[in-house]
């Protein structure tokens, strides 16, 4: 009965007494003082808090950085361990401000991103309508007409940052980044059977897909042919009238399915190369797409762009083929190829004619793991890694010491779902776990044990 008394008095107590006063109105000042904790606001009196690298084709990186003053722009040269400023930001804003003829701070400049030209001496920026071109010693900027960029939004920006090439009425167009001169790859392209189309039914994209050459002078696409695959149609539910969508949608149990014409392109000279070999299904050893993850999936090019690797998948996953090819006369050779009864999945090979070897992922013992062959004769020369568990993902391969960085799960003690990163030498020893924090648990136990407390 006391509790019951007890709780009573406390709901009465907190009830609102009659003629309360009224709550305090919040002054505009009030909404001032909060609007100032914005990020918008706050951000600013954060420095160099973090970097968004733009990577450039040798190897170093810029990116914009916050000082007290503003912002700057940051050359980072990985190999040479140095930093500097990309550029001399107090003579480019006098030079872009008598250009212009509107002043601009050094740490104020009117762009946040840039590219450098062919030779390095200067750098490409658009402000407004139009496009600058200033030497790094900031003693010159000339003024052009910016192109008109609406095509690039969906392009596919070569690795040196020299060319953007992106899809025109089904076919493939370069665009000269610096310069902003345009011009088409291919011509043949139609409907229905167009260049690096990026459709797989049940989700499309206007962007091209592509695979770039590490010299940026070639990509590897293909000519996507959808000509008599069944139709998809969408009626919208608008009020008033409704839309009609309609798009190529291959279905279980159809006969036809979308098909890749495989192509390589020269992309200075528009030169098409086509692979000798039969279209293949629109599949890939990762996805029934062949754009898993946001890339073209299963192809690999050699570092000195010479060779292409991919992978053909049938349209069942239960077979997969290796095959390389010569990418300036087209010829196709295979390489190794494993069929399984039920799906096979991989991604995780990579191809190494540096040192002529393949390194292919396979779950033929049940269990996910890597194999070493020759990419000559694709005779497998030993697997990699063995047990009961699984590599996830290669990381990193070291060619020079011939290690590999992956994550795997299940080897360790616990639960089976946890990621853990390795390294393992391609001859299938060495196997380390680099994982930190289990290591300092192992360590941790075995002193435990040896001083004779057990585990915790």
């Amino acid at each position: 009965m006391r509790y019951r008394v007890v709780l009573y008095a406390l709901i009465v107590a907190s009830a609102p007494a009659s003629g309360q006063a009224p709550r305090p109105q919040v002054a505009a000042a009030d909404y001032a003082r909060a609007e100032g904790q914005l990020s918008a606001n706050t951000n600013p009196l954060v420095f160099g808090a973090t970097v968004r690298p733009s990577w450039l084709a040798d190897g170093r990186l810029w990116y914009r950085n916050t000082i007290e003053p503003g912002t700057e722009f940051i050359l980072v040269d990985p190999a040479t361990r140095t930093r500097r400023r990309a550029f001399d930001h107090q003579r480019l804003a006098s030079a872009l401000s008598a250009a212009t003829g509107t002043p601009v701070g050094p740490f104020h400049l009117p762009f946040t991103r840039f590219a450098f030209t062919q030779d390095g001496q200067a750098i490409v920026f658009d402000v407004d309508d139009a496009r600058f071109t200033c030497d790094i010693g900031g003693d010159e900027c000339s003024a052009a007409t910016a192109p008109d960029r609406s095509a690039l939004r969906n392009a596919s920006v070569s690795p040196d940052g020299r060319w953007a090439v992106f899809i025109r009425d089904s076919n493939l167009w370069a665009h000269e980044l610096a310069t902003g001169a345009e011009r088409p790859l291919t011509s043949d392209g139609v409907e229905d059977f167009g260049y690096g189309t990026n459709n797989a039914g049940w989700v499309r994209s206007d962007r091209p897909v592509l695979v770039w050459s590490p010299d940026s002078r070639k990509i590897a696409t293909f000519q996507h042919d959808a000509r008599g695959v069944g139709e998809m149609h969408l009626v919208s539910t608008d009020v008033g009238h409704s839309t009609l969508t309609t798009w190529r949608y291959p279905l279980p149990g159809d006969s036809v399915i979308f098909r890749i014409h495989r192509v390589v392109i020269d992309v200075e000279t528009a030169r098409t190369v086509r692979l000798q070999m039969p279209p293949d299904p629109h599949r890939s050893t990762i996805c029934d797409h062949v754009v898993c993850g946001g890339v073209f999936s299963d192809v690999e090019w050699s570092p000195d762009g010479s060779q292409l690797a991919f992978v053909s998948s049938s349209r069942d996953h239960k077979e997969a083929r290796l095959r390389v090819a010569d990418v300036e006369t087209g010829e196709v050779r295979d390489v190794l190829d494993e069929t399984v009864e039920t799906f096979f999945e991989s991604g995780e090979w990579h191809f190494l004619p540096e040192s002529n070897d393949v390194i292919w992922y396979s779950q033929r013992s049940d269990w996910g793991h890597l194999y070493l062959y020759d990419l000559s004769t694709g005779r497998l020369k030993h697997q990699i890694t063995t047990g009961d568990w699984n590599v996830l993902e290669i990381r990193h391969i070291d060619v020079e010491n011939r290690t590999l960085y992956f994550t795997g799960a299940g080897r360790e003690p616990g639960d089976p779902y946890f990621q853990y990163f390795y390294k393992v030498g391609m001859d299938g020893r060495n196997l380390t776990l680099l994982s930190l924090r289990t290591i300092l648990r192992r360590q941790l136990l075995d002193a435990r044990r040896a001083s004779g407390h057990g585990a915790p």
